[in-house]
């Protein structure tokens, strides 16, 4: 018996089964976790393969990639716009100024604009295989702008990163069956633009000091873009579906492709929320091999080389080797700083600074 007169039999079985439900808590907890991070994977996995199947299937007939980037922007629009106001589930943060709108979220919706429109505007030309392979000098041309921009500093790791990355997404392209130059311009001219929008982004977090989560950059991004492919849209593309006849698209095929956008982009938010946004990076290299992979058994113009397979894997390589530099400079900054920080606070963090991952040509 203990001073309370109950036996230390009952509180120690009290205390076993106090032990077995945080244990099966935390387990739910991670397999929610997981399951977030799968739905992630498959999501936008199936995203880009969504986007190319309505881009250049004779079934669907609408290869305009303008617009149907347009069709998300304006359908994220409507959709952040409902749940933030109307329904208020979401809350949206505050701190955006007019001064601030100008100078950095309207550039950071021009590049989105450009990334999405060029990005899917490639698939018209080349596989989905070579697309993301392509997409994997995305590190570099990050790298060197931000070097320009004096975000980052040259160094001889940085260079030899720079270098396997290259040289495999070179060997890569030899090994492709057929090149479309249209299509590799269209690709690389959208890498470009979203290396410029995540250096807009990181001058926005960094110099502005203004941090936002993904859905709130939603709200703000979407109606910036749409108006930007707005115009390019009446110029190129609604001339040609104007000539092809009467508008009699599928809606509710596009329907449902916009509202996977907008699921993608929010099950990016529960990732990070949950996670990290390190997290994000590695799934998404599970993620491009998915893609790769899948996609050589889905798509006819998707025809897989072993020079191609080994271009990619040195490829992606560099690409492990750089989200690892990027992660000790990121710990090396906040031990730098002093701030000795809770998990929960970290995770805080990121869920504001990664302002949309990168989109799968959405």
């Amino acid at each position: 018996m203990d001073r309370s007169g109950r036996p230390l039999r009952v509180r120690g079985e009290a205390g076993m089964v106090a032990d077995v439900v945080k244990r099966i808590r935390r387990c739910g907890e991670g397999g929610i976790t997981y399951g977030y991070i799968l739905l992630y994977i498959a999501l936008s996995s199936g995203q880009i393969f969504f986007n190319k199947w309505v881009l250049s299937s004779k079934q669907i007939n609408f290869p305009y990639p303008v617009a149907l980037t347009l069709l998300h922007m304006l359908f994220s629009s409507v959709l952040c716009f409902v749940l933030t106001k109307v329904f208020k589930i979401i809350k949206i943060e505050g701190g955006i100024t007019s001064e601030i709108y100008l100078t950095s979220v309207v550039p950071i919706g021009a590049m989105f604009a450009m990334t999405l429109w060029l990005g899917n505007s490639a698939y018209l030309y080349i596989s989905v295989a070579f697309a993301q392979m392509l997409k994997a000098t995305m590190p570099v041309a990050v790298f060197f702008l931000g070097t320009a921009a004096g975000l980052e500093a040259m160094s001889c790791r940085m260079f030899v990163i720079m270098t396997v990355i290259s040289i495999g997404v070179v060997v890569a392209s030899y090994g492709e069956i057929s090149i479309s130059w249209i299509g590799v311009v269209y690709q690389m001219g959208g890498v470009v633009g979203e290396a410029s929008r995540l250096i807009f982004m990181e001058i926005f977090v960094k110099r502005k000091g203004v941090r936002l989560n993904s859905i709130s950059m939603m709200y703000y991004v979407s109606p910036c873009s749409a108006l930007c492919l707005f115009v390019p849209w009446v110029f190129l593309e609604k001339p040609k579906m104007d000539s092809s006849g009467p508008w009699n698209f599928p809606p509710i095929i596009l329907g449902l492709n916009c509202l996977c956008t907008f699921a993608l982009n929010l099950s990016v938010f529960l990732v990070i929320s949950r996670t990290s946004a390190l997290t994000i990076r590695v799934a998404g290299v599970v993620r491009d091999w998915v893609v790769v992979l899948l996609s050589a058994l889905i798509f006819s113009d998707s025809k897989l080389t072993i020079i191609n397979l080994i271009g990619y894997g040195i490829a992606i390589s560099g690409v492990v080797a750089y989200n690892n530099h990027k992660l000790k400079k990121e710990a090396s900054q906040i031990k730098s700083g002093g701030t000795a920080k809770t998990e929960d606070q970290e995770r805080s963090q990121d869920v504001q600074v990664v302002l949309i991952p990168q989109k799968e040509n959405t």
